[in-house]
């Protein structure tokens, strides 16, 4: 894995920027497009090595998001006979940076729906980037439309069920789609819940001593400081810190109680293993159905960023994902 970050330059801690949360807005968002550039074409390098689905076929829709907006889908399905399970696949980038049409997650959903799936990725608003500025909740909105059009267009869709999953600022999306559908009320409309490496805490700027690995694995790939700009992006005036909508970290044991089935997927040396380790404990005590994944040697996403470097992790991943996605049918 170090091997495969030293072209790239990421095999070392990357200096710090002369910035922090209370900077003016502009200058985080231009740190947001500069950290979207140089990690875009760092991923970009990596994508190729994701192996080629075969017999899959990927095709756009627009639909209507909750505020009137379009959101952009890219639906990748397998060449079987359906129903088959549906994976909603929301992008990593801290809610702020990237997109559903990057080389990287366009391979990636192909790959998972050779696997036997239909694969939605959603081109959710940004806070940042060449996708923002959009503060919360207009990235969350997107993707519960994303999700509720899936939901209604099973038939369709050859759908018979599915999951939302997503990694670091899509896992984040990903759990708090849960808390918004359930406090909406559409829960039923969801099977389960995949979040690898997911960003949710919102406490990296003061590092508590419950959550050690922010500061043992800081600069490992990425840094307390990236995910405390970035984070502060998504909600500017810190208005929301106690929405479990905003920051699934947050949530209370009643937020929790009641969700479907989840799986929380971290990685061991990333910042924010113990935030996925802490929610994963806590979906246990509130009684949901929930497995903890640990990945072993790797940092934040690296079972999914490095197919070429290691690709029996890369696949045990996938193979994990797509098998809790059939097995809720």
């Amino acid at each position: 894995m170090v091997d495969a970050l030293a072209p790239v330059g990421l095999d070392s801690n990357a200096p710090t920027a002369p910035l922090t949360i209370d900077s003016p807005l502009e200058e985080r968002l231009a740190y947001a497009a500069m950290a979207e550039e140089g990690m875009g074409a760092a991923l970009a390098l990596f994508a190729a090595a994701i192996p080629d689905a075969s017999g899959v076929t990927t095709t756009t829709t627009t639909i209507t998001g909750e505020d009137g907006n379009d959101v952009t889908l890219y639906i990748s399905r397998p060449d079987v006979d359906g129903p088959v399970p549906a994976i909603v696949h929301l992008h990593g980038g801290g809610m702020a940076i990237a997109s559903a049409a990057d080389a990287t997650y366009m391979r990636l959903r192909q790959y998972i729906a050779g696997t036997g799936l239909v694969v939605v990725g959603v081109e959710f608003r940004n806070s940042g980037g060449k996708l923002g500025p959009y503060r919360f909740p207009a990235g969350l909105n997107d993707c519960a439309a994303g999700v509720r059009w899936v939901a209604a267009n099973r038939a369709e869709l050859g759908v018979s069920h599915l999951i939302v999953a997503g990694e670091s600022g899509g896992g984040n999306l990903t759990l708090t789609v849960a808390h918004k559908a359930k406090r909406e009320g559409w829960l039923d409309e969801i099977a389960g819940f995949y979040a690898q490496c997911p960003y949710i805490s919102n406490r990296w700027h003061d590092a508590p001593d419950e959550l050690p690995s922010l500061r043992e694995c800081d600069g490992y790939f990425i840094s307390l400081q990236q995910l405390e700009l970035l984070g502060s992006i998504y909600d500017p005036e810190n208005q929301n810190s106690n929405d479990p909508t905003c920051f699934a970290g947050v949530a209370t044991d009643e937020d929790l109680k009641g969700l479907p089935p989840h799986v929380i997927s971290v990685n061991e040396v990333d910042p924010l293993r113990d935030e996925g380790l802490d929610y994963y404990r806590r979906l246990v005590r509130a009684g949901v159905p929930t497995v903890g994944r640990l990945v072993a040697g790797t940092c934040h996403g690296g079972d999914l960023i490095f197919a070429g470097a290691m690709p029996d992790v890369f696949t045990a991943s996938i193979r994990d994902l797509s098998g809790f996605a059939k097995s809720l049918g």
